[in-house]
């Protein structure tokens, strides 16, 4: 039997376990990167682990979320993070150069390589052929020191694309047709290689953008293979020696199929406030359009911005709409200048974002209350854009520039039958991707060797081992599709202490209920309670971090997210999944106690756990853990485990060391 394209990359760099579905596998990481929000911790755990040099291939830190340094503590942030990539070894991206998955696709992606990042679109490279998975900052810390990275093996899903894309449809909305048919929740546990004729036709940027909001749809990573098109992007890269042909053998074993025929895609639009609840553009036409933004990581690259620029040529956005384009990098943004559609894009009354994450945070450019934004972004959870009750949707540049013309949402083929000289602009590529690499430090160019600290950066808290008795009280309990965004906002005002855990903790699911933080760490321990998919999201392991230092001892939920999950076992929280029965009949303010020797039946291997509530009734809880995995939450952490077993095979030091 033949092999996925996945599993001829994983099994290159397997060094634990079996490519049997469901089963944990160890494998070893050639590329790391992480961002400013996530970076502090990364770098600080990395110093704990003792560690003296990057051991991947190659390690990168961006600065893309807080990149207006609003307050002194991002600023230092950001020297910080400088200091550590010159010190350990990385490549260091300064903030204003681009978002993270678009300057690593530019400059270091690679076919065949595997990547983890701390953010949870890592998998955008995915279009160039390389394996790339988010997760939380201490697996990226460790994957740094050389340690391999576990994961369940997923299933592998073949995603079959016939046809071609028709006039103004869009890459974007053969992503958003994956989210109508299978939700937010329908990846989990999987990754999706596509491939077939329809798969040939695309582009590398077309591609990445598909693999890029892959991460909507829960799903692990998501997978193109490589051919002349690939080549082709790399040339134009410069990096045409990296190219590498990887397909999957005619006779792969897929674990299940999806065919989608190009031909009969249309302009879709996702409305608010979940990236599944997509409709076809024409079924939402009318609504007033206040704002439109084109850019983010999904859509923020020349080819991205272009066919907006091109929509726009020689005409003028309407009044009542404002639009802002905020580029994925700044080599965008210097190829797009040097061409001229900057000026026509302003003349046309379009401003200009630097080139951050920002607005998808909602960092800037928040949307005016009781208004509709039009945005390319891959998020539009409820409040993300910096407005609680905000209305975000999300689509393609074609319909999000149709929009600006019009003022309101519009069809674009039917805005080209009323101007009658509006013509589809199509896909196109620069001969050269030739932008400045100023803002690109290498290792051997590093201006730091040794760390600088603000005042903001403190440490990482560590968790005891696990008590044999876990017993507390319900401090929250919450709705389905809980996510990251809920549990710490991303909102700059709140992410200016990502360093600083103690002050970050009081924001801790304010979005949910703002007396939550006060009333856990006022509590001798205690539970959430969730629905279904907890923890959607970003990758950010503050959103276990901040809980845990609150005193939360374990999560109860229907089901939990991929990345959320492990970030809960990495700092010592207990993730049990409870039935729908359960989970209706537990009340916040109950009275939890697990009835076991948790320490105990977690190291033994036990998977049924009963939970007392008030002690009037029983249910079950079931922990779904690796040995590792157990080991991990036994020592109360993955960074108090890694610690010790580095300084057991003397390759690094705890601080008592030192």
């Amino acid at each position: 039997m033949g092999q996925t394209l996945t599993e001829k990359i994983l099994d290159d760099h397997l060094v634990e376990g079996e490519l049997e579905t469901g089963e944990e596998i160890g494998i070893e990481i050639d590329q790391v990167l992480t961002q400013d929000t996530t970076g502090t911790l990364v770098w600080l755990q990395f110093e704990a682990l003792g560690l003296d040099e990057v051991q991947t291939e190659l390690a990168a830190q961006y600065c893309d979320h807080q990149t207006y340094q609003f307050d002194f503590k991002n600023t230092d942030d950001h020297r910080f993070l400088r200091s550590a990539a010159g010190t350990f070894g990385a490549h260091f991206s300064r903030p204003g150069n681009g978002i993270c998955h678009n300057v690593h696709k530019e400059n270091f992606a690679a076919p065949g390589k595997t990547l983890l990042g701390s953010d949870s679109h890592t998998p955008t490279p995915g279009g160039l052929g390389e394996l790339a998975i988010g997760s939380g900052g201490l697996d990226v810390a460790v994957a740094m020191g050389g340690g391999p990275y576990y994961i369940e093996m997923p299933e592998v899903v073949n995603v079959r694309l016939e046809g071609e894309l028709p006039e103004w449809s869009t890459a974007k909305d053969v992503i958003l047709e994956m989210l109508r048919r299978l939700s937010v929740k329908g990846g989990v546990g999987k990754i999706f290689e596509y491939t077939g004729p329809g798969a040939d036709s695309l582009s590398v940027p077309e591609r990445t953008t598909i693999t890029n909001m892959g991460t909507e749809l829960g799903a692990t990573s998501s997978l193109f293979g490589t051919d002349e098109k690939t080549k082709d992007y790399l040339s134009r890269q410069g990096r045409e020696d990296e190219y590498v042909e990887l397909t999957p053998d005619d006779d792969a074993a897929y674990d299940d199929e999806i065919v989608i025929d190009l031909s009969d895609l249309e302009p879709l639009i996702a409305c608010p406030s979940m990236p599944d609840n997509v409709v076809p553009v024409g079924e939402v036409a009318g609504e007033t359009v206040e704002q439109v933004i084109v850019g983010s990581c999904t859509n923020g690259g020349y080819e991205d911005i272009l066919p907006a620029a091109k929509m726009l040529e020689g005409r003028e956005i309407n009044k009542k709409t404002e639009m802002i384009v905020a580029p994925g990098s700044k080599q965008a943004s210097e190829i797009l200048a040097r061409e001229g559609w900057t000026a026509e894009m302003m003349a046309a009354g379009v401003n200009f974002s630097e080139a951050t994450c920002g607005a998808c945070i909602g960092i800037g450019h928040v949307p005016a209350s009781d208004s509709v934004s039009l945005r390319t972004f891959n998020r539009n959870f409820e409040g993300r854009s910096g407005i609680e009750d905000d209305n975000v949707y999300l689509c393609s540049p074609e319909v999000a520039a149709a929009a600006a013309l019009k003022g309101e949402i519009v069809d674009p083929r039917d805005l080209a039958d009323e101007l009658g000289d509006l013509e589809d602009p199509g896909f196109e590529m620069p001969d050269q991707y030739d932008g400045s690499k100023a803002d690109l430090i290498a290792p051997d160019e590093a201006v730091d060797d040794g760390l600088i600290k603000g005042p903001n950066i403190g440490d990482v808290p560590l968790k005891d081992p696990l008590d044999a008795h876990l017993e507390g009280e319900v401090h929250l309990k919450m709705d389905d599709n809980i996510t990251t965004d809920h549990i710490i906002p991303a909102t700059q005002d709140i992410l200016m202490y990502r360093s600083n855990i103690p002050k970050l903790s009081e924001f801790t699911l304010s979005r949910v209920d703002d007396t939550f933080a006060e009333r856990a760490l006022e509590g001798d321990g205690g539970f959430l309670v969730a629905g279904e998919n907890y923890g959607q999201g970003s990758s950010r392991e503050h959103a276990a971090l901040c809980p845990m230092y609150l005193g939360i001892e374990g999560v109860l939920a229907q089901s939990f997210a991929r990345i959320h999950k492990a970030n809960l076992f990495n700092f010592g929280l207990l993730p049990l999944t409870i039935d729908e029965e359960t989970y209706g009949k537990i009340e916040q303010g109950d009275d939890i106690e697990i009835v076991d020797d948790v320490s105990e039946a977690v190291d033994s291997g036990q998977e049924e756990f009963t939970i007392r509530v008030n002690d009037d009734w029983e249910a079950t809880g079931h922990l779904d853990a690796s040995e590792r995995e157990r080991r991990i939450l036994s020592a109360g952490g993955k960074l108090s485990l890694t610690r010790q077993q580095y300084k057991d095979e003397g390759t690094g030091a705890t601080p008592a060391d030192d």
